[in-house]
């Protein structure tokens, strides 16, 4: 059960992840696919094409190709307006939702000296 939890975890966000990390600077998938197995976001490189294209149809990223500096043209995706937008409406709702869940889950704490309750 808490490998499908985590799933689920990472389904929730990792749009958003990818959208952090283009906030930076236009990126391949090929790197962007790394970062995020790193961080055990996503399983592999085939999790991120799908999802990359559904941000495209959001119209949050944009792909444009690469030739200067390899036989095969990569494509590099930038964040659009709009997915600048989504992210900070993310983060604004990401901190707070995330305190509540962990107030909510944490392991019960011993009071804290002098205090009753």
């Amino acid at each position: 059960m808490a490998s499908e939890v985590g799933a689920q975890l990472r389904k929730g966000v990792v749009e958003y992840c990818v959208l952090g990390l283009l906030q930076h600077a236009p990126a391949y998938g090929w790197k962007i696919s790394e970062r995020l197995v790193d961080l055990g976001l996503i399983g592999s490189i085939g999790t991120l094409y799908p999802l990359l294209a559904r941000l495209r149809a959001q119209g949050l990223i944009v792909a444009h190709a690469d030739e200067s500096d390899s036989a095969r043209p990569r494509k590099y995706y930038t964040l659009t307006a709009e997915g600048a937008a989504q992210l900070q409406q993310f983060r604004e709702q990401w901190q707070p939702f995330a305190t509540a869940v962990d107030a909510v889950t944490a392991p019960e704490r011993p009071p804290q000296e002098g205090k009753t309750s």
